[in-house]
């Protein structure tokens, strides 16, 4: 029986019941349920609990107390049910787990109440449960004073253990310290080592730890009355109420809600006592209790007045009858009419109608007249279009367009037997009015070959660009060679193809592409795009409209200069002399470098004056006492004395410029050899080389 007791305590007795299992971490365990607690008792439900350790047993005693603190609450509000209102039926749905709970709580209470007033015992069947036992006892013990005294009285185990010799060992309450309820007023649990007391959800401790008093939630703000509802606080828990009253006709009712007012049945209704009250939504209404006959309508006083069908009723007597009222009912009565000169009887003989005249087929009115009828008689006028002549007697033809002229057609007028017609000229259409003309919007024909601009009477054709207008027709566009026109052989720097209504610029190829602009050319680095066939040992040189691969390789006694050593697709390699030991002929040697360098030059379209190509600077400065001499040569390769070079100072340096002196027509490829010589006297103490690739384009750009 023990173990039956175990299965089934109290879920809110569970906090108390892990205790052991986690103690030590009696603080973590108290925080993690403490959390549990708050979050019940703010938000009523344990979903999405609040993260607060990453620990598996804080999750479970956060949910297990989340889950004690719930049902506390709903048991509390059950048991206030059965003690406020002695029944456990409620409006709300049944349904839910809330529901259910609080029912069992309200019965349990209600079966232990009974039993206090019955006068039997207050300890509680095991047949029930240990959960509805508990609230069994403290609902009959609830009102009685305490008598088996405070915690310190209670027996220690050993002495009960004393005594179990002498008791009924069929009463499994026999050794529960809380029996009775103990020295709690609500809620008692027997550990075994001592006797724990609890007070029910909406309830707290007094200082003694053993007496439990109501918690005001209005006064402490753990309500959770909404918007416009005012806390009522009740014993053990609280209520929501509206603030703002239900209306006329309409009374609050405990569980909030609004609810007629039967003014009939509570007697607040004003009807006569010839009327009958009849209950509506937040009002009612009085009907009479005599029923008046047909042809009766009952007034406000119940009284039956005749109602006059005449007046009421649409027509009620047929065509050509007379209505007459009668006492509850009506007549109808014929009508006897007599009709003057001009006028006939209808065809139901009712009233009398006129005589159209003018519908008769004997023409009344002469030619050029119009027969207008009239009440009773008719009259003869002249037409629209047509005047009265006193001479003649007789209607003759308005000429409107004579009479009132440049009034009546905004451009043309034509005058028609009793009418005039208006047409238009030429780019013009007659309006709806029969007067105006409209302009007439020919482009919407599509009359020109391309774009058309509709003007006032007629319209103007014209081209897209890249076209012009036909002279023969001024409709047709023709395209326009822009490569014929005078200025068409600057329009492209290589060569112009005319394409309709625009031009299409082309480059040579291979070696060059279009511009950006459309229109020059651009020369392709097959070097720097590696789209060059130079073997590894050669070096990729770019020039206009290609590529060169040279093997340019420093002779004896002479190596490759730190900065273009390892270097490709560089324009100038330079050989710095490196003697072996011991070697006095090439010490002796006055050439120190010897340098190659790669210049592409186009083909000069008009060749004026010298161009400039090469700057060749000497690394001695110009010095006063600088008794050296910097001499400038071309030694070989200059075919038909193309150029020169010449020695200029510049920023206090020697320089010396090779000029080219002479058209070159390309393709063209020379070697020119340029010596730079280091003079002191008549010797020369220092010799530079450049050998010079030149390789001139056939083309201008």
């Amino acid at each position: 029986m023990e173990n039956l007791r175990g299965t089934r305590l109290l879920p809110l007795l569970l906090p108390l019941s892990l205790l052991p299992l986690l103690a030590g971490q009696e603080s973590s365990v108290e925080k993690c349920c403490n959390s549990g607690n708050e979050w019940a008792s703010q938000k009523r439900h344990c979903r999405s609990l609040p993260f607060i350790s990453d620990s598996k047993e804080c999750s479970i005693v956060q949910e297990q107390c989340c889950s004690n603190k719930l049902e506390e609450h709903y048991c509390s509000i059950g048991i206030n049910m059965a003690n406020e209102h002695e029944e456990c039926e409620s409006h709300d749905d049944n349904s839910t787990c809330e529901a259910k709970f609080t029912k069992k709580c309200c019965y349990c209470c209600l079966l232990g109440k009974m039993a206090q007033v019955q006068g039997q015992s207050c300890e509680q069947s095991q047949l029930i449960g240990y959960q509805c036992g508990q609230v069994f006892r403290a609902c009959c013990v609830k009102g009685q004073e305490a008598t088996e005294g405070s915690i310190s009285d209670v027996p220690n185990k050993d002495q009960v253990k004393s005594l179990d010799e002498e008791v009924d060992q069929e009463d499994p309450y026999l050794h529960d310290r809380c029996r009775g309820g103990g020295p709690c007023t609500q809620q008692c649990r027997d550990t075994g080592s001592s006797v724990v007391c609890s007070c029910f959800v909406g309830y707290q401790f007094l200082s003694d730890g053993v007496t439990c008093e109501d918690i005001n939630e209005c006064i402490t703000g753990t309500h959770n009355c909404g918007l416009g509802q005012t806390c009522i606080n009740t014993v053990g828990s609280f209520r929501c109420q509206r603030e703002t009253s239900c209306g006329t006709g309409y009374e609050l009712t405990e569980d909030n809600h609004c609810k007629d007012i039967d003014e009939c049945e509570t007697g607040t209704h004003n009807c006569l006592p010839d009327f009958i009250c009849q209950n509506t939504p937040g009002s009612f209404r009085c009907r009479p209790k005599l029923r008046c006959t047909s042809g009766f309508i009952q007034d406000a006083l119940g009284n039956c007045i005749d109602i006059n069908e005449c007046l009421s009723i649409n027509m009620p007597c047929p065509a050509g009858q007379m209505c007459i009222n009668t006492e509850g009912s009506y007549t109808c009565q014929r009508n006897v009419l007599n009709c003057g000169r001009g006028y006939h009887l209808n065809e139901e003989g009712t009233r009398c109608i006129d005589v159209d005249e003018c519908s008769s087929p004997n023409q009344l009115c002469g030619d050029g007249h119009v027969c207008i009828n009239s009440p009773g008689s008719y009259r003869c006028d002249c037409r629209v279009g047509y005047q009265f002549d006193p001479i003649s007697r007789t209607c003759v033809d308005i000429n409107e367009c004579r009479r009132y002229p440049g009034r009546v057609c905004a451009h043309k007028c034509e005058n028609t037997p009793g009418s005039y017609y208006c047409s238009c000229t030429m780019g013009f259409k007659l309006s709806s009015d029969g007067r105006l003309c409209d302009d007439i919007n020919e482009c919407e024909s599509n009359p020109c070959s391309q774009e058309c601009a509709n003007v006032y009477g007629s319209y103007q054709c014209y081209c897209r660009r890249g076209y012009q207008l036909s002279d023969i027709d001024g409709i047709t566009c023709e395209d326009i060679d822009e490569c014929a026109l005078p200025t068409g052989g600057h329009i492209c720097s290589y060569r112009c193809s005319n394409v309709p209504g625009s031009f299409q610029c082309t480059c040579p190829s291979p070696g060059y592409r279009l511009a950006p602009n459309a229109r020059n050319c651009q020369d392709i680095n097959e070097c720097v795009a590696e789209t060059h066939n130079c073997i590894f040992n050669e070096t990729c040189f770019n020039i206009q409209g290609g590529f060169r691969c040279l093997s340019l390789e420093c002779p004896v006694n002479y190596r490759k200069s730190g900065d273009t050593v390892g270097l490709e697709r560089t324009d100038t390699i330079r050989c710095i002399k490196s003697c072996r030991p011991n070697d006095v002929s090439c010490v002796l040697d006055p050439v120190h470098t010897i340098s190659h360098t790669v210049i592409s030059l186009p083909t000069f379209k008009e060749f004026t004056k010298p161009e400039e190509i090469i700057f060749l600077r000497a690394i001695t400065p110009v010095l006063p006492n600088n008794q050296a001499e910097i001499m400038f040569e071309i030694t070989e390769g200059n075919l038909r004395d193309s150029f020169d070079i010449i020695k200029r100072y510049m920023d206090s340096m020697t320089v010396g410029v090779v000029r080219q002196v002479k058209p070159i027509v390309g393709p063209f490829h020379a070697i020119l050899k340029l010596e730079m010589n280091y003079v002191i006297g008549t010797i020369v103490s220092h010799r530079n080389i450049v050998n010079v690739h030149i390789f001139v384009s056939e083309y201008w750009f």
